[in-house]
């Protein structure tokens, strides 16, 4: 214990010194209130550990892999069982995984890291929503961060290319229809997608946008995201008071826990503790290369896009709805996330006060779920409109009933908790005091 209270001691003085000198905690690492510290107040933390995994694994990868789709004749198509030669980025691949030492394990890490950094955004974003992080004053951070998230689906679609395969190849086909379908966009992103019309150029400009451009505007999204953060701080406990503080004070700040070594100690257990789910996954279920593009015998092979594409890939198999029509689904949804804070600009965060969204947010959560088992179970069958009302009517439907109950119920117990807090004049609590209970009370009732 002696040895422990000198070393974070020792520590603190070290970074308060650094801290008086570069005034950083009025720029970054800010210091953060103690109910912060669980893991749910930590999920973007999260992702930025995913994605410096993602760097770091997708840099040593780079020392092996040949974006080309030119033959090789070397001994990589007689080892794989291939009569003929086989595209170089298939070949590079296939020697990660089979010459280069740990080369499996550091390929399979990339991949299922990159699985996981999409989930986690997943649960990042779907966090932020329910407690309504979107309201003043962080509407731009969470632009920013919606901006993010696509990038990052950006990233997973021009990676799943990469290995050249011909599962992979026909998969990035079908999305770079949808994509050329996008309104006004599409036409200017297909001649820069597809270059000159051959397999090399799709692959050289995949290759380009999945380790240079998307990573350089991941990096600078990312930068405006942490400094918006940095700016507001973290955002308070969701709450049903529309007169709580969305800030901390100066003073406020000076009595939270210090960035070092508390909140590093704290996101490195967390980021030690991924790496190593990470390995222990890619050393007991290793990825198993798919066979190459161009391969006569995979001509049966059924297309279908990795798993967070799915639910778009099954809408296309609804009977009536063309690929235009999905685009246009796809892009209503984009618009209602990046803009959702100018749409709800009810004061109170708290998921109860919020049953209309609510209600939208949990329905799109469930219809991509279910769409992507849908599209998982059987992808290419077309769906006829009676089938589709069976399976997505029911779904909506009782969400609708149990946001209305959820909603209903509250109300119910809220009205009793105001008129008691009323009659004794009561100050609610909450981790920003707001010392306008009174009004509060008043300007809830009306609103109730």
């Amino acid at each position: 214990m002696g040895f422990e209270r000198w070393f974070n001691r020792t520590l603190n003085q070290v970074w308060g010194f650094v801290e008086d000198r570069t005034g950083m905690p009025k720029w970054a690492l800010r210091p953060q209130p103690e109910f912060t510290f669980k893991p749910s107040y930590w999920t973007g933390a999260f992702v930025v550990n995913a994605f410096l995994y993602q760097v770091i694994s997708g840099l040593l990868l780079l020392l092996y892999y040949q974006p080309s789709v030119n033959p090789t004749y070397t001994a990589c198509g007689q080892a794989a069982g291939t009569l003929s030669s086989s595209p170089a980025a298939w070949c590079s691949t296939y020697y990660i995984i089979h010459s280069v030492p740990m080369g499996q394990l550091l390929l399979s890490t990339h991949l299922y890291g990159a699985y996981a950094m999409i989930f986690l955004a997943f649960v990042h974003f779907y966090r932020g929503y329910y407690l309504g992080v979107y309201k003043a004053p962080r509407e731009f951070s969470w632009m920013v961060g919606s901006l993010l998230m696509l990038v990052t689906l950006g990233m997973g679609f021009t990676g799943y290319l990469l290995p050249y395969t011909q599962i992979s190849l026909n998969a990035t086909n079908v999305g770079l229809v949808l994509a050329i379908r996008l309104p006004y966009a599409g036409p200017l992103l297909g001649p820069l997608i597809l270059s000159d019309g051959t397999g090399q150029g799709l692959l050289s400009r995949m290759f380009a946008a999945h380790v240079l451009l998307l990573p350089l505007a991941l990096g600078a999204l990312l930068y405006a995201h942490i400094a918006l953060f940095e700016s507001h701080g973290i955002a308070p406990p969701a709450t049903s008071d529309p007169l709580q503080r969305r800030r901390f004070t100066e003073e406020e700040d000076k009595k939270h826990v210090p960035f070092m070594p508390h909140i590093l100690f704290y996101i490195t257990k967390w980021a030690l503790l991924y790496i190593g789910l990470l390995l222990g996954l890619a050393a007991l279920w290793p990825w198993t290369l798919p066979t190459y593009a161009g391969d006569l015998s995979a001509a049966g092979v059924v297309t279908e896009p990795d798993w967070y594409f799915l639910w778009v890939f099954k809408l296309v198999d609804f009977e009536g709805v063309t690929p235009v029509i999905a685009v246009g689904v796809t892009t209503v949804i984009i618009l209602y996330v990046l803009f959702l804070p100018f749409l709800d600009r009810s004061k109170r965060t708290h998921p109860r006060d919020r049953p209309v969204f609510l209600f939208i947010g949990s329905s799109l959560l469930e219809m991509f779920v279910l769409m992507t088992v849908w599209g998982g179970l059987t992808p290419g069958v077309s769906i006829s409109p009676m089938l589709v009302a069976e399976r997505l009517g029911p779904l909506f439907a009782f969400n609708a009933l149990f946001v209305g109950l959820f909603y209903w119920r509250y109300q119910k117990s809220y009205r009793a908790r105001l008129a008691a807090q009323s009659g004794m004049g009561a100050q609610r609590p909450g981790a920003y005091p707001t010392g306008t209970s009174m009004p509060a009370v008043a300007e809830a009732r009306a609103h109730d």
